[in-house]
């Protein structure tokens, strides 16, 4: 399967409020209530999941097999979170993305994101079998 519709370029931008439960202390990654970085990730994995979803053939979705990310900055809770993903390569059903996160005053973390394009029921199948 090709990603035809996929093309270097297309970008999607996603947001959250910076809360008491996206918080460090509440995420247990660390003990300051700052936005946890686990929490940016799972917001810079959604821009670019985001991004794909509607591109992609009927039964197929992407799965997030890398990330390398940089938290560069705190945001205090009561903050907005902008997180943006750009696609800067496609091979296969590979695709790379830049990753950027900023607050409201500047960029808070950036890096690389790959996702992978698989058929849902059998990579569903795939993670049910384990329980055999």
């Amino acid at each position: 399967m090709e990603l035809t519709e996929i093309k270097i370029g297309l970008t999607n931008r996603v947001t959250e409020m910076v809360t008491e439960q996206n918080t460090a202390v509440t995420m247990g990654s660390g003990n300051l209530p700052v936005y946890a970085t686990p929490a940016m990730t799972c917001l810079m994995e959604k821009a670019a999941a985001e991004a794909l979803e509607p591109l992609l053939p009927e039964g197929w979705t992407t799965v997030g097999i890398s990330l390398n990310v940089a938290h560069k900055a705190p945001t205090p809770t009561g903050m907005e979170v902008r997180a943006e993903a750009e696609v800067v390569a496609v091979e296969g059903r590979k695709v790379t993305f830049t990753v950027r996160a900023f607050d409201g005053r500047e960029e808070i973390g950036s890096g690389t994101h790959e996702r992978f394009a698989v058929l849902r029921e059998k990579f569903t199948a795939k993670a049910e079998a384990k329980r055999c």
